[in-house]
């Protein structure tokens, strides 16, 4: 297994997105998967609050976790206990420490490909090896029970992500059901990556928890509560993993900031405010599935949740890094090359995220429409 770990390409497509702008030239950022909103308002306020009065510390909020175990009841009908919970700086803490408190080095893990480029990379990084599924169309680029339940031999575990990035599918209740059923029959760990929920535009997304109740569940205030810049999230560890789980987080990253905890327990009661958001969301995506077609851009995953199109450009060219460069250079609108997402296939495919404001949403359309014109003339690569 190879350890070398792949650049995050959107990050060089970002940077040249900031070189553009200090020249002076119009930038329209749809590169990363980030609310172009800030805080909810209620969670700027504690935290003025806590700046004043609070000299904060080394810590992990119990009111916190018990409103946290309380989302899980009142939105999935799950009871969880808050001790099960470990606070971390963002998902990708809650990424490695479930992945380096259920696994072993030398492990075999699989997940879907196309997906997030941090899955395989923190993977290899923890001696841990990736089994990449290539899924398609056709699977709605998701894994599916009858895919696990094919894989000879088993895997000591499967990263589910619903919704997903960088494609936005949610995987129906049914499906997830039975990806349960056949991990628990063939003794599968699973990691459920729940980052997207509360962004859902065809069904409520459902928790792995409803399903398979020892799942790991890694979720953050990044995206639903607007909050990437705050650097937290958590981990929701089975009862006999929480120690381990507790013991990485401390030895590796102490505590999550403070000052994001008292915020965040504000945000969790803001939910009219971050409907607001989900609705902007939903209009910009309506926007752009209207205009795909004419900027020919028909095959595109169904963006059932979170904020993404993932979209084929195969037509007009095989190197998706060159293709977001050369679009964001002549339009101004920066989006993330396919292949970070799926190093086989992503060289035909880009993904856009529609997290920005609709006004901005439209000016990327007046742009991008006569330029894909010309492109469809004269293939970019």
């Amino acid at each position: 297994m190879s350890l070398r770990i792949d650049p995050f390409h959107a990050i060089s497509v970002s940077a040249l997105a900031h070189r553009l702008k200090a020249e002076g030239r119009s930038i329209i950022h749809m590169e990363f998967g980030q609310p172009s909103t800030g805080a909810p308002r209620a969670a700027i306020e504690a935290a003025h609050h806590v700046l004043d009065t609070d000299p904060m510390g080394y810590w992990e909020s119990p009111a916190l976790k018990a409103r946290i175990a309380q989302h899980y009841q009142e939105s999935y009908g799950v009871t969880v206990s808050p001790g099960q919970l470990t606070l971390t700086c963002g998902a990708s803490p809650a990424l490695v420490l479930a992945l380096s408190s259920a696994f072993s080095p030398g492990d075999r893990v699989a997940l879907a490909r196309p997906g997030y480029v941090a899955y395989r990379n923190t993977l290899k990084a923890l001696h841990i090896e990736p089994v990449e599924l290539a899924c398609g169309a056709n699977e709605r680029f998701q894994l599916s029970a009858e895919r696990i339940a094919a894989l000879d031999p088993a895997p000591a575990g499967v990263i589910i992500a619903s919704p997903a990035n960088p494609t936005g599918t949610i995987i129906p209740a049914a499906e997830l059901e039975a990806i349960a059923k056949v991990c628990r029959e063939r003794g599968i760990k699973i990691v459920s990556d729940e980052i997207y929920h509360g962004l859902s535009y065809v069904e409520p997304a459902r928790s792995m928890l409803e399903f398979e109740p020892n799942a790991f569940v890694v979720n953050s205030f990044s995206k639903y509560f607007s909050m990437a810049g705050w650097r937290l999230g958590w981990l929701l560890s089975p009862p006999d993993h929480v120690q381990a789980a507790h013991a990485y987080m401390g030895a590796l990253f102490l505590t999550p900031p403070s000052l994001a905890q008292h915020a965040a327990l504000a945000a969790m009661d803001s939910r009219e405010e971050l409907e607001g958001h989900l609705q902007v969301y939903r209009a910009n995506r309506a926007l752009l599935l209207e205009a795909l077609p004419r900027l020919g851009l028909g095959a595109i995953a169904p963006p059932d949740g979170a904020f993404y199109i993932y979209a084929d450009v195969g037509h007009l060219t095989d190197d998706s890094l060159t293709f977001c460069k050369r679009l964001l250079q002549d339009t101004g609108v920066a989006t993330a090359p396919g292949v970070d997402f799926d190093p086989v296939e992503g060289k035909r495919f880009i993904r856009m995220s529609f997290a920005v404001s609709t006004p901005e949403i439209q000016d990327a359309i007046a742009r991008m429409e006569p330029w894909f014109a010309q492109a469809a003339g004269k293939p970019v690569v």
